[in-house]
């Protein structure tokens, strides 16, 4: 059985994410999307928060599951005995990085950890979590970016941290 892990942070999950773990998914048995706790970011949501909108927008993949990890992916590799992690791709800079730390994971983990990189869709190549909270902090429409589920979530955690740019209604 081919396994493979998608790890990232998904600070939201965008239509970008679903496009790469539909197209996983089908190339590989069984997908792990692991919510990497990155210590360096300032995430919107909590990592259960997280996971909890992530399990909503996929549950209607049979091979997918979700799961959470703190610390280094080839560890989590390890643990759950899986030689391959997915990676999304929407441009040469993300390519620079991501091969970057591609290596970095095969040469650390002793060969344990490949990447495959998949390209993503045109539709979502401008598409990022980091650009949906910044339309969503001024009070933008993120529908076409998120699903409606999300969408809802995100502005739920906006209104908190940004309420000047929500006011409520009479």
């Amino acid at each position: 059985m081919k396994h493979a892990i998608y790890p990232g942070s998904f600070d939201p999950v965008t239509y970008g994410h679903i496009d790469v773990i539909r197209r996983a998914a089908n190339m590989f048995d069984d997908l792990t999307v692991c919510i990497m706790d990155n210590k360096a970011k300032t995430p919107l949501f909590s990592v259960e928060e997280r996971a909890k909108m992530l399990r909503k927008v996929l549950k209607n993949i049979p091979n997918v599951h979700v799961d959470t990890y703190s610390g280094l992916l080839m560890d989590y590799a390890r643990e759950i005995d899986c030689h391959i992690a997915v990676r999304g791709l929407r441009a040469v800079t993300d390519f620079e990085y991501e091969l970057q730390i591609a290596h970095a994971n095969r040469t650390i983990s002793g060969g344990w950890l490949d990447t495959i990189f998949i390209t993503s869709s045109m539709e979502f190549a401008y598409l990022s979590s980091s650009v949906v909270k910044e339309i969503a902090s001024f009070g933008g429409d993120i529908s076409q970016c998120v699903p409606p589920e999300i969408e809802e979530e995100v502005i739920r955690k906006m209104k908190q941290v940004h309420p000047e740019y929500y006011p409520e209604c009479p």
